[in-house]
């Protein structure tokens, strides 16, 4: 099972990868993708929010985008996020936000995608809010983590980043992050990559994830554990009960338009709760990205095909 749903994951990133299907899926697929993306504009993911306080799960707000192919695209994403992050503030919902480095220009010229993120990251603290630094592809990681801790350095510490359970390097980078004071959101990790880098065996990515979370929830420090798995969240759950730590000790990430009902209820339980709300035109890698984590979310797109 572990070897099969591996291959499953690595084929659909190869064939979402070829560029008809991508051509194909960005004509007809949009209806489909929007159980995944909370709207194409700001308004529709600041309702989707408000929707889900009510609910009392938080929010992170993303306006998705990656892999730009000038600096006057990532001047309009830093514009788009200075925006959204004075609408949260005027709306008065409960969410921080979350940026892709290429989106901001990583890939083409990192001074500038510095001062791009620079005047988000201000922008929040200004109004009291956090930016979380999503973690891409290897090639982008130690750039992205240099990032978040000159932006500490400077003293804008109202920014965190994300730490992959599936990288051979993560257990240095988690004890450097904790060290800098940089607050982590922990994750499995999305992107096809090889075996130099990343762990292969899903069940050694599992063992990697939970000591990522208990070195953090050991240590008392506040611990974002972003999965769907039943595994790594049951198993967290056990975990803070068998060793006294408080349910305002950590919070539980999850995507939008999975597993609704059980967010509402981990809430109802008392749990923090924190759903990933992406909006935005830019949507087919995020997409294709959720459609391999498990062959259940194809399955499900397919059936509402004929529905």
């Amino acid at each position: 099972m572990e070897i099969g749903s591996e291959l499953y994951r690595k084929t659909l990133l190869t064939i979402t990868g070829n560029s008809l299907v991508e051509k194909l899926t960005l004509k007809y697929g949009k209806k489909l993708a929007g159980k995944f993306i909370a709207g194409q504009e700001l308004p529709e993911a600041i309702d989707a929010i408000r929707e889900l306080n009510g609910k009392g799960i938080m929010a992170t707000l993303d306006h998705l985008g990656e892999g730009i192919k000038s600096m006057r695209e990532a001047e309009g994403y830093r514009k788009e996020y200075v925006r959204l992050v004075q609408a949260i503030a005027a709306a008065g919902v409960v969410s921080n936000i979350s940026l892709k480095p290429t989106q901001m220009g990583l890939a083409l010229d990192p001074q500038a995608c510095y001062e791009n993120i620079r005047l988000v990251v201000k922008e929040a603290q200004q109004c009291g809010n956090f930016v979380r630094i999503d973690m891409e592809d290897t090639p982008f990681t130690q750039a992205t983590i240099d990032i978040v801790k000159r932006l500490h350095a400077e003293g804008l510490t109202n920014v965190g980043t994300v730490i992959q359970a599936y990288l051979h390097r993560t257990r240095q980078d988690i004890e450097d992050m904790i060290e800098a004071g940089i607050r982590l959101r922990l994750v499995k990790g999305a992107y096809k990559e090889p075996a130099e880098v990343a762990i292969q065996k899903k069940s050694a990515v599992i063992d990697n994830f939970k000591d990522m979370i208990r070195t953090h929830l050991d240590r008392g420090i506040y611990t974002a554990v972003a999965s769907h798995d039943d595994t790594i969240i049951d198993w967290t759950k056990k975990y803070v009960e068998d060793n006294g730590i408080s349910k305002d000790a950590f919070e539980f990430q999850m995507l939008y338009g999975l597993r609704m009902s059980y967010q509402a209820e981990l809430a109802r339980q008392g749990y923090r709760v924190r759903c990933y709300v992406p909006y935005g035109a830019m949507w087919y890698p995020y997409y294709t990205r959720r459609l391999a984590e498990k062959p259940a979310n194809l399955m499900m797109v397919l059936k509402n095909m004929f529905n």
